[in-house]
């Protein structure tokens, strides 16, 4: 019975790699309704049979099913439809670490505080680094460069080696692991971003001319090497209202 209900199936594109397409032509078959939700598949064999395909090829199939949402595998069991839908995933592409949450070039930062420092407790839970490690703080307001209008404050703490940098000319208009990675050569590999809502303590509302204790932005940037090794923590105040930042993501095909 299985057998000659299979022989309306539609025939398997060649275009396309033969896994694909029967994943393909499975996929829509459990989208039309011919395996309910909760139900399971045939057994390998069968479906192998029926489609006249290998055992690899059909293995190959179902783990796009799998990716994509639509059937549920487990060892020694049946293979369970799970949904009649694909899921959708949505992906945003980065060309490079300037684009998380970054500020646009019409800014500057204006140092007020150079030195190097060893962490204490508070600050290594901060920076993710040990106790008493030893690192260099640079502290700055963020400002747009024709109005002046302070948009932030942040502190910047990289590894002291790197400490010189504040001594180039192009210092406060460029990011500062923009200027590790051309005059170091010590490359971006991952990063980690924190954002979170704090009030301002009272240090940070003097340094951003703020009344006591408002609500701000925190936004925390963690930078890896290639060693997986961390090299760069920024840990930025934003006042309300005077930082804005928008993502769009596109719906993804790929499995």
């Amino acid at each position: 019975m299985l057998a000659k209900k299979c022989l309306g199936f539609p025939k398997l594109s060649e275009r396309l790699p033969l896994y694909k397409s029967l994943a393909n032509t499975l996929e829509q078959r459990i989208y039309n309704g011919d395996w309910p939700v909760g139900s399971v598949l045939p057994a390998e064999n069968d479906l192998c049979r029926d489609f006249e395909s290998s055992r690899h090829t059909l293995r190959h199939a179902l783990q796009i099913l799998e990716a994509s949402g639509l059937i549920y595998r487990r060892q020694g069991a049946p293979t369970k439809v799970v949904s009649r839908q694909r899921l959708r995933r949505f992906t945003q592409s980065f060309n490079s670490p300037i684009d998380i949450l970054s500020y646009s070039r019409d800014t500057y930062r204006k140092n007020l505080v150079e030195e190097y420092i060893e962490l204490n407790e508070p600050l290594s839970l901060i920076v993710k680094a040990p106790v008493g490690s030893s690192w260099y703080h640079i502290g700055g307001m963020r400002k747009r460069q024709q109005s002046e209008e302070v948009i932030a404050w942040t502190d910047i703490y990289i590894l002291p080696q790197f400490a010189s940098l504040t001594k180039d000319p192009e210092h406060t208009q460029v990011m500062v692991y923009e200027q590790i990675e051309k005059k170091y050569g010590a490359r971006i590999e991952r990063a980690e971003v924190d954002v979170y809502s704090a009030p301002a303590s009272t240090e940070i509302a003097i340094k951003l001319n703020i009344k006591h204790n408002p609500s701000c932005l925190v936004i925390i940037r963690r930078y890896f090497d290639d060693q997986d090794k961390l090299f760069e923590v920024t840990v930025t105040h934003h006042p309300e209202n005077k930082y804005l930042y928008s993502m769009e993501f596109k719906a993804s095909s790929e499995v």
